[in-house]
């Protein structure tokens, strides 16, 4: 089925208006042999790019998807003839995008591009980062890099799409130098709520730009060390042209609380539990969190059923890897559930956002064929509600009270920490790589905006500051940086299997159909004379009960056959003419009655 992609429009003043060039010269930048690994190479260092200011060559920064929005994280580098992307996820729908299931980045002008693309460079493992992955490798074949648990969530996803065995998957680590033709890109250890996350360092004769991906600073973490804060600096010192930095907790003051405080809350809270049976609800790639629960419950002697197909994938793939120490005889099939007694239980699951199809909202509508919900049952909720769900959370929590459940949900019980820097954690990377232009990406425009001024705060000048949107261009060399014309960078649709071919005017039909309904008129036509020969007939459906309006419709049907009389008293033959009359008058005559505009839909046959 060919694809049908809608863009994003994009204000050319606005990109002119915000930004100027910056008049002075930068020092130049002299790129140190790497004291790190290489990719390639494992004892070899990264190349050595020699600066010049003379008709430099700017390094291009192509923002595809992930700005003035959560989620559908995906960034084009490009210098010279050389391309390549980081990441590739999507967004959860809207509530008014009806019926859809996935949003992914318009690939259009990576499409265009794609034999200057050298490879994808994968930051983490969430599916604001990876979920779009399959869809852009099945139109464009590119390598992709990342670290051992990411690359592990990846194949799993390619299986499912058919892919593995097509697709070059490139197993990376901290410290790792990727050297391309004209790039070369180092990994950097970074925490987050998922293991394995990583910044990249992306080296060209234009200078070196880092880009941080979703981070925080934690200095007591579950397992991988703290993040590679020296490296920062001594790239810092080698001199960095620009920063691309997470943005999503820019609103937050202060330090982002390490994960292990919840692992002390899950204790506290599994005592006071007492003979209750524990069900908790959590991101399904919280890997440390599902850690966290595990041992609490292992120390108490209680067993641990895991309930929640993406949860089941990625606890199977991070416990294969070994980023779960799952100790023996504590975790149990789901379906031995009611085989133990609910004070050994402990039930780790999905739908901490109250998502309609998880197992938490299933079970909080007796409708989980496996958990049915009691008065013994104590729910600890792990999660804060992403900005748009709180009312499907709350409604979840409700649920879950009346079936006589004790809930934890709210903040002062510590259930949950950010994986996303806060603004201190912010300024500390901001200081240590002291870039001379900043870029604020990850998050809807009041955190850029937020995480600009906190760039300013920290000396950064107002024109080296470049606050982006889709399909937004930098243009960056060591005298400005300035916006371009923008590139494709709109919405895609997953709708089922279909990629695309939802866009603007049938999430409209549908959302018409959603408060108004429909109307069908059906009707048959003598082929030559035009004359009725059947009908019409009127169906009805989400417009109003037909049997209490009986009287309405018949009106409605006596309106559609007087049209199509009109129509072959006046000679009009043209099928759609006939159709647009017919509609036109029915659709008045019922906003008549009853101020509503069902769609209506005339279907005529011709004999």
């Amino acid at each position: 089925m060919a694809k049908k992609k809608t863009s994003t429009d994009i204000n050319q003043n606005n990109q002119q208006n915000a930004f100027q060039s910056n008049k002075q010269k930068q020092k130049s930048f002299q790129q140190k042999k790497a004291p790190k690994r290489s990719f390639k190479q494992r004892n070899g260092s990264q190349k050595k790019y020699r600066k010049s200011t003379v008709n430099e060559t700017p390094v291009r920064i192509s923002f595809l998807g992930g700005l003035n929005e959560v989620g559908k994280n995906m960034t084009l580098y490009e210098y010279k003839d050389e391309m390549f992307l980081v990441d590739c996820g999507l967004a959860f729908p809207d509530p008014e995008m009806l019926g859809v299931d996935l949003v992914i980045p318009d690939f259009t002008y990576v499409e265009k591009n794609a034999d200057k693309i050298k490879g994808i460079f994968i930051t983490h493992g969430h599916e604001d980062h990876i979920g779009g992955l399959a869809y852009l490798l099945k139109t464009v074949n590119i390598p992709v890099y990342g670290t051992k648990l990411t690359i592990g969530l990846i194949q799993c996803k390619l299986k499912e799409h058919g892919l593995l065995n097509s697709v070059k998957l490139n197993e990376v680590a901290p410290g790792d130098v990727v050297n391309l033709d004209e790039f070369s890109v180092e990994m950097i250890h970074v925490n987050h709520s998922i293991p394995d996350a990583i910044a990249l360092a992306i080296k060209c004769e234009a200078g070196t730009v880092i880009q941080t991906g979703d981070f925080k600073v934690d200095s007591t973490p579950i397992d991988g060390g703290m993040i590679d804060l020296s490296r920062f600096a001594q790239l810092g010192d080698e001199g960095v042209l620009a920063l691309l930095s997470d943005s999503t907790n820019a609103e937050r003051p202060g330090y982002t609380e390490s994960e292990r405080k919840v692992g002390e809350s899950f204790d506290v809270l599994f005592r006071k539990a007492g003979k209750s049976r524990i069900i908790v609800a959590t991101f399904a790639s919280n890997i440390h969190r599902v850690q966290q629960i595990i041992n609490v419950a292992a120390s108490l002697g209680r067993k641990v059923a895991i309930i929640g197909r993406s949860l089941e994938n990625v606890v199977n793939i991070s416990a294969n890897l070994g980023y779960l120490n799952i100790p023996d005889n504590v975790l149990i099939n789901a379906d031995l559930i009611n085989k133990y007694p609910a004070e050994s239980l402990v039930i780790i699951t999905t739908g901490s956002q109250g998502e309609p199809m998880s197992a938490l909202s299933r079970m909080a509508f007796s409708d989980h064929r496996k958990v049915e919900i009691c008065p013994n049952d104590y729910v600890i909720i792990s999660a804060t509600p992403i900005p748009g769900n709180e009312k499907t959370v709350g409604k979840v929590v409700n649920e879950l009270l009346k079936l006589g459940a004790e809930v934890i949900y709210e903040k002062m019980y510590d259930v949950h920490v950010s994986g996303h820097a806060c603004q201190e954690e912010l300024k500390l990377i901001m200081g240590l790589v002291k870039p001379k232009y900043f870029i604020p990406v990850h998050g809807e425009q009041k955190h850029l905006r937020k995480h600009a001024m906190l760039a300013e705060g920290m000396g950064i000048p107002t024109e080296n500051i470049f606050i982006a949107d889709n399909g937004f261009v930098a243009e960056l060399t060591s005298q400005s940086i300035k916006s371009v014309a923008p590139v494709p960078a709109g919405k895609v649709f997953v709708d089922g299997s279909g990629v695309g071919d939802v866009g603007s005017v049938v999430l409209r039909d549908r959302k018409h159909l959603g408060q108004d309904g429909i109307i069908v008129v059906t009707a048959s036509l003598d082929y030559e004379t035009g004359q009725l020969i059947a009908g019409p007939e009127v169906v009805s459906r989400g417009f109003v009960y037909v049997k209490e309006n009986e009287e309405l419709i018949e009106q409605a049907r006596r309106i559609a056959e007087r049209s199509l009389e009109n129509c072959y008293y006046s000679n009009i033959s043209d099928i759609n003419a006939i159709k647009g009359k017919l509609r036109d008058a029915v659709s008045h005559f019922v906003y008549e009655q009853t101020k509503r505009s069902p769609m209506i839909l005339p279907i005529i046959m011709e004999v």
